[in-house]
């Protein structure tokens, strides 16, 4: 992917990005990091077997009670990072709950650069090619950047407190089509507790 070195998007922790994403002109705020073998190894095993899609909402402790019985011991690594980048959200961000996404993606799904109709929205890849994102401004000549697998990527929405379109940046799903190989991906999405029009009845789990 093509790099924008007047764009300064990275942070060293989490932590630091979701101090970075407060600042009013910031959309976008990466923060890298490696995995770790078991990590990884549980992510693996999560596209191997686990559901396809697992969609929730509640406070970090909730989601932990939800959730621990789909997750057998070797996949079990992925449910305790997800679980540890919503304690970060919340305390961040000052919400007490957050809605929980983690999805097998097999396919050229939200594949349209777009700015989402969330607050602020926390992406992490887990295997796979991890989401796409270019400067709105500049439309179709902006170069498309690539997070890295594993790094922890928060956008903001247009609900953003504040939010303005100056500076904005735009993201997508990268296209599995246009790769040589057949690819999937783990994505875990955070978003605020009633984002995309969450309500008890669209909770559920997908074994697929």
């Amino acid at each position: 992917m093509a790099q924008n070195p007047a764009v300064s998007v990275s942070y060293p922790t989490p932590e630091a990005a979701f101090l970075g994403i407060r600042q009013a002109d910031r959309h976008l705020a990466v923060a890298a990091r490696a995995l770790g073998r078991d990590l990884e190894k549980a992510a693996r095993a999560c596209l191997a077997r686990g559901p396809s899609l697992i969609l929730s909402a509640g406070t970090p402790d909730e989601l932990a009670r939800e959730l621990m019985p789909v997750f057998p011991p070797a996949q079990r690594a992925v449910l305790e990072d997800a679980l540890e980048l919503a304690d970060s959200y919340c305390a961040a961000t000052g919400m007490e709950a957050v809605r929980f996404r983690l999805d097998r993606i097999t396919d050229d799904s939200c594949c349209r650069f777009h700015v989402d109709h969330v607050v602020l929205r926390l992406l992490c890849t887990y295997v796979g090619p991890a989401v796409q994102w270019r400067m709105a401004a500049e439309g179709e000549v902006a170069p498309v950047q690539q997070v890295a697998t594993g790094a922890v990527a928060l956008l903001k929405g247009r609900c953003y407190p504040g939010w303005q379109p100056e500076g904005a940046v735009e993201h997508r799903s990268p296209p599995l089509s246009t790769l040589p190989v057949p690819t999937q991906r783990l994505v875990l999405t955070l978003d605020a507790p009633q984002a995309c029009g969450m309500t008890e009845g669209q909770r559920r789990i997908v074994r697929a």
